[in-house]
């Protein structure tokens, strides 16, 4: 085992920090070897809130995960979300000399590298450079130059920012826990590479992973990510309305919604009633399943407005054949996939990461709840662009020479190309050089 390549997700939730540990098979799915969970108590809606719970419960996580598999972990893969994410679009334009037969990778590479140099707003840092058409000598809709001739070339990218700050505790929270971080994903994003196919995202496709803290939105097209977002409402608002419409505790507020939930009001029996221990010394409390239903409705209407609003602004609305994918745990309510269809006029189903799975010790991580951390091992062994897996591919073929200047990683092939090098070279600045490791 110690000469395979094995990946770990780290995913640091609201509800709950999980770490899967895996390793590519001999017919390319993803061999999950360990798997290990925590209760998440120091970060509210993505954002790390509370430094020492959230070592103590990422260390639990990995501890067990490794424990499980066997193998000591040393680097992980991180996932961040947060109402603090920003995602726009720029255009970037680079002249090449007319002299040159054709544009290479490194051209490709140059004009991803200038987004890298564009102004954000204070406080805030690139984590993700993600080109979407090219334009080659005004000829438009170019999804790979490599190869043509031209001597300008053109791209819109999409540009994906999160808080200096929310990024920095990640990181310490991970060091902290004698880990090293060796890239930091956008939770949809990963949570695209585990539950949509090339074909969804080819025909049109959003993905809504709804999470404890947040649902996050990701929206495909021509295979190429054109829109993400993140709403910071998720499974624990739904918890804390209930609580409040059915004036009970926190944990049997959650036990009603994920027992006896529905997102569709008039699919709950008016006649059903569950009943819950009362406070001490106090009779049992009776709640209506259909009172019950109403409340988690209002809130889910809210939450698919919301997404729907993010679809109306990315400008493939009428262009998403694959309809929407939803995952996160909050994904598994009954009736919130017909709710979905119901409210946007999109098909909509239940994604669920088996399609890149092979035999696995744990049969947990099928389900939708671990989506995100799924991607992040999947992350690990393919880039978020399949653009980038071409380029690696032509980067190999090459002598030493002529990958002079092209950043290797450990194992020899290019991480997420520009995704980590604007966080390495921010993080430097704040934790020395023993960021190299990253």
């Amino acid at each position: 085992m110690e000469n395979e390549k094995l990946i770990v997700g780290l995913d640091i939730g609201t509800t709950k920090i999980c770490a899967i540990i895996g390793r590519k098979n001999e017919y390319g799915k993803l061999e999950v070897l360990g798997m290990g969970k925590a209760v998440s108590d120091g970060v509210i809606r993505g954002i790390v809130t509370n430094i020492d719970k959230t070592v103590n419960a990422i260390t639990k996580a990995v501890n067990e995960a490794s424990e499980m598999s066997n193998v000591d972990i040393g680097e992980v893969i991180v996932g961040i979300a947060g109402q603090h994410i920003r995602s726009s679009i720029h255009h970037g334009v680079i002249i090449r000399n007319p002299k040159e037969d054709e544009i290479t990778v490194e051209d490709v590479r140059r004009l991803s590298n200038d987004m890298e140099n564009i102004v954000v707003p204070p406080g805030n840092s690139i984590i993700h450079v993600m080109p979407q058409d090219y334009t080659v000598d005004y000829e438009e809709g170019i999804r790979d130059p490599v190869g043509m001739s031209g001597a300008r070339m053109e791209a819109d990218f999409h540009i994906i920012t999160a808080q200096s700050a929310a990024i920095n505790n990640i990181d310490r929270c991970v060091k902290r826990a004698s880990l090293q971080s060796k890239a930091l994903i956008l939770e949809p994003l990963a949570s695209s590479l585990s539950v949509l196919s090339d074909m969804d995202k080819e025909a049109g496709v959003c993905l809504v992973d709804i999470g404890g803290g947040t649902t996050d939105v990701a929206i495909f097209y021509d295979n190429i990510i054109r829109h993400t977002a993140v709403i910071p409402f998720g499974g624990n608002i739904i918890t804390a309305d209930i609580k409040e419409g059915c004036m009970v505790m926190q944990h049997q507020a959650e036990l009603l919604k994920t027992k006896f939930g529905k997102a569709i009001a008039e699919e709950a029996n008016p006649n059903e009633i569950v009943s819950i221990p009362g406070l001490r010394n106090r009779p049992p409390k009776e709640i209506s399943v259909k009172n019950l239903a109403s409340i988690i409705q209002a809130r889910m209407e809210e939450i698919i407005e919301m997404v729907q609003s993010e679809i109306a602004t990315s400008g493939v609305y009428k262009k998403l054949a694959g309809g929407i994918v939803l995952t996160g745990g909050g994904s598994l309510l009954h009736g919130v996939g017909p709710l979905f269809e119901y409210i946007t006029g999109l098909d909509t189903r239940i994604g669920y990461p088996n399609e890149h799975l092979g035999k696995s010790k744990v049969d947990d991580v099928k389900s939708p709840m671990y989506a995100t951390t799924v991607g992040l091992v999947l992350a690990g062994f393919r880039g978020l662009d399949d653009r980038e897996d071409n380029y690696r591919q032509k980067e190999s073929q090459k002598s030493p020479v002529e990958k002079k200047g092209f950043r290797m990683d450990q194992s020899g092939s290019d991480i997420f190309g520009s995704i980590t090098k604007k966080l390495k070279r921010f993080i430097t600045d704040d934790i020395g050089d023993d960021s190299e490791n990253y």
